[in-house]
């Protein structure tokens, strides 16, 4: 009786833990000799700016809302403003990525957590 009840709780546990939903993740890449401002907006919620991103650098993972997602960057010494319009999905993180051509481009990559 006492094993069916362990067994029991162990089921419960793992089913938990494999239902939870984590928050996606998001960060900004920026593959370019010079700087970025990135700004991220939601369908619904606040806009995120990330101002100042360096040439050859990315910003940290941050915690974002699911939903529908526009990326707009305006980059230093360029008209180029690349854009991408994605969807945020739970238990992802994504990338945005400022490629580096000519002109700039947007790329959206997505991962597990």
């Amino acid at each position: 009786m006492k094993l069916y009840s362990l067994l029991t709780v162990l089921i419960a546990f793992t089913l938990l833990t494999a239902c939870s939903d984590d928050d996606p993740s998001l960060r900004v890449r920026n593959d370019l000799d010079v700087k970025v401002n990135v700004q991220l907006k939601p369908d619904a919620g606040n806009t995120i700016n990330m101002n100042d991103i360096a040439g050859g650098s990315e910003s940290g993972f941050m915690t974002v809302q699911d939903g529908w997602w526009t990326a707009t960057a305006s980059v230093q010494s360029s008209n180029a403003e690349p854009e991408a319009r994605f969807e945020v999905k739970n238990n992802m993180n994504y990338t945005v990525v400022i490629v580096n051509t000519d002109p700039p481009e947007m790329q959206i990559l997505s991962e597990e957590q």
